[in-house]
This record gives structure tokens, C-alpha cells and sequence, in this order.
């Protein structure tokens, strides 16, 4: 029935809820299946919109359990796979390491070892294709210099160390057993959908409740970011015409130093909020670096625009405005997330998460 059968994991997610709705719109003709654990970050409600679209499946699973990879690849006939799901937090990766090596390092070995066993002497037409995070280069000083396909490999956090492996892990599968894989490396994303442990909704919703916006160090640190939607359309791009056994980066040329971020942000709220500007400036509150906290990150996508023809639609100052309207226009949903309500949604279908 369908031209393709393309397992998307961690597709209950921020990042992966909007490439399954880009690839269950875009193309009819192929069955999307997303897999996903439902933990803490996975919410169902991200894709209400596309959960009963005829070439839409979900299935509630762990990738580290192997033998229910094994029987998902050969029940669906997966013949892509578009790796997402991993622990992506690393304020959490430094309370708890071993969840982070556990899902991102064997739960890709688990997927990558079905794969192998399910396509082995038949790679035509197959593809894995591996996200991963520009963590896993390390820090770069204030010199002008960015992260390219060929920096050196230099994670300085337990979350960027496990994605670190698991990119070693992919490119390994290919070069012993002949998979055709593919690996990117992406900035900080933002957008609607993101959960509220991260950056950008959290200070939204507390510069709206009033609450401190808790700023490391003096804020100095600098992030390039990328607008979710504009990340879906490269990775779209990429699994299908992106070279096998190559690296691409994908990043925004935006640059933004945290505490210049954190004042867009109190700005573009409390102009929707119609309070004078600089209103929420009293609620940034300066505290103790993090551990292992990176200086600068910042990525050169030059060789995804020159052979592929992909650059940022998005300007940064404008993704805010859209994103904050979003979490103005979606509160119930935040308020789902907040409370814990969000799990309700599916405990009835899948049962309770034992995460």
C-alpha cells in the first residue's frame, strides 16, 4: 500500500513531533510510524492534528528493548529510519548519567543492530539517518571559529559524551557492515511544542507568572539557534537526498549570548502582555554556573546550503515573537505540561509510563 515505511523515533517529542507532521502531510504515499517511549518529553497531544491520518501509526516502545526492534522493523516493513528519540537534557545527564548512556548509546545500538539483521544483503533503498547535537564538539573560544563536519569530537557533558558514542556507533555500522547511514549535527532548536524544562518556554511562562528567570554565571555563554521548523525541513531534505555515510551540520548563523536571549525574551513578553517595556527585567536573577558549562557553540552549515541547497528561513527575532505567540495562543496545553495532566492523554490506551 505505501511507496515507503519510514520509522521516525522519539516522534512524541518536541523535535520529532514536527517531523512526523511534516513527513504524515508531505507524503501520503509513504506510512509514518512513530516510535516513542512516552517518557517525561514524549506527549501525544504534540500530534493530535495528524492521529488519525491514514498513513499515521504510533507505537509505544523503548528502542533499547531489541527484540520488540526486531518485530516493529519486520512488522512494518521499515525500510528508513529517522533516529530522534534520545535523553537531550544535560542538567539531567549530570544528576543522572546512566539513563543518558542507557537510551542514547544501547538504545541506538539496539536499533542500529535490528537494521543491520532485518536489511542485511539488501541495502538498496534503505537508510538510517542519526540526529545528533553540536555538543558533541565541545566549546569554541570567542575567535570567529565555527563547528564543521571535520571538528574534532571534544563532549564535555554526560548528555554530549552518550550522543557522542552513539554518532561513533553509526558511522561504525557503516563502515564494518556496509549500512547506509547518515549523521547531522544541529544547534539548539526552539519553537512551539518545546517542553518547558528548556530555555525559552520556561522563561516564557515565568516571565508571564512572574517568576525568577535563573540565568548561569553572568550569561555569557553563546548558543546559535534554529527554529524547530526550519530543522524539519533539513532533515526532510537530508534523508532524501543527503549523501550515505556522510556528516552535515545544521545551524541557524545565529548566534545569541544567553543573557541577550533572556532580554529579547522579556521583551517580545511583555509587549504581548502590553506591560512597558523592560517591566520583567527585575525577575533575572544570576546564579552558579552549571558544571562542564560549554562557552560558545556556533555552526557552519556552509556545506548543507552549497550541495543541498538548504539555509534558515526564520530570522531569530521573528521565531521569538512566533514562538511566544504560540505559548500565549496554547495555554492549555502548557498548562497540561506543567501539571503533569499531558500523561492522562494516553495512560488509558498505552497504561502508565514506568519512567
Amino acid at each position: 500500500m505505501f511507496k515507503r515505511n519510514i520509522l521516525i523515533t522519539g516522534g512524541a517529542g518536541f523535535i520529532g513531533s514536527h517531523v512526523v507532521r511534516l513527513f504524515v502531510n508531505r507524503y501520503p504515499e509513504y506510512r509514518i510510524v512513530n516510535l516513542d517511549k512516552l517518557t517525561y518529553a514524549g506527549n501525544l497531544e504534540n500530534l493530535k492534528d495528524v492521529e488519525n491520518a491514514p498513513n499515521y501509526v504510533f507505537v509505544r516502545g523503548d528502542i533499547c528493548d531489541y527484540e520488540r526492534m526486531l518485530l516493529l522493523f519486520r512488522e512494518y516493513g521499515i525500510d528508513g529510519v529517522i533516529h530522534l528519540a534520545a535523553e537531550s537534557h544535560v542538567d539531567r545527564s549530570i544528576r543522572d548519567p546512566f539513563t543518558f548512556a542507557k537510551t542514547n548509546v544501547l538504545g541506538t545500538l539496539s536499533l542500529l543492530q535490528a537494521a543491520k539483521t532485518c536489511w542485511e544483503g539488501n541495502y538498496a533503498d534503505k537508510k538510517f539517518y542519526h540526529i545528533s547535537t553540536d555538543e558533541v564538539y565541545g566549546a569554541l573560544a570567542f575567535d570567529g571559529t565555527f563547528f564543521t563536519e571535520q571538528t574534532r569530537y571534544d563532549p564535555h557533558s554526560p548528555y554530549s559524551a552518550s550522543k557522542a558514542s552513539s554518532d561513533h556507533f553509526v558511522r561504525a555500522f557503516h563502515d564494518t557492515y556496509g549500512m547506509p547511514t547518515i549523521v547531522t549535527n544541529c544547534s539548539n532548536n526552539y519553537g512551539p511544542y518545546q517542553f518547558p524544562e528548556k530555555l525559552i518556554p520556561l522563561f516564557i511562562n515565568n516571565i508571564r507568572q512572574g517568576k525568577p528567570l535563573p540565568v548561569y554565571g553572568k550569561g555569557e555563554n553563546v548558543r546559535d539557534w534554529l527554529y524547530v521548523e526550519d530543522h524539519a525541513r533539513a532533515i526532510d531534505l537530508i534523508f532524501h537526498k543527503g549523501k550515505v555515510a556522510d556528516t552535515y551540520n545544521i545551524g541557524g548563523f545565529n548566534e545569541w549570548k544567553n543573557i541577550d536571549l533572556v532580554r529579547v525574551l522579556v521583551r517580545t513578553v511583555d509587549k504581548l502582555l502590553g506591560k512597558p517595556e523592560g517591566t520583567s527585567d527585575r525577575l533575572i536573577t544570576y546564579v552558579a554556573d552549571r558544571a562542564g558549562h560549554d562557552l560558545r557553540y556556533a555552526i557552519d552549515s556552509s556545506k548543507l546550503k552549497n550541495e543541498l541547497g538548504w539555509e534558515p528561513s526564520v530570522r531569530f527575532e521573528r521565531g521569538i515573537e512566533m514562538t511566544v505567540e504560540w505559548y500565549f495562543e496554547n495555554q492549555t496545553w502548557l498548562d497540561h505540561v506543567v501539571s503533569g495532566e499531558y500523561e492522562n492523554y494516553y495512560r488509558n490506551m498505552y497504561g502508565k509510563s514506568s519512567c
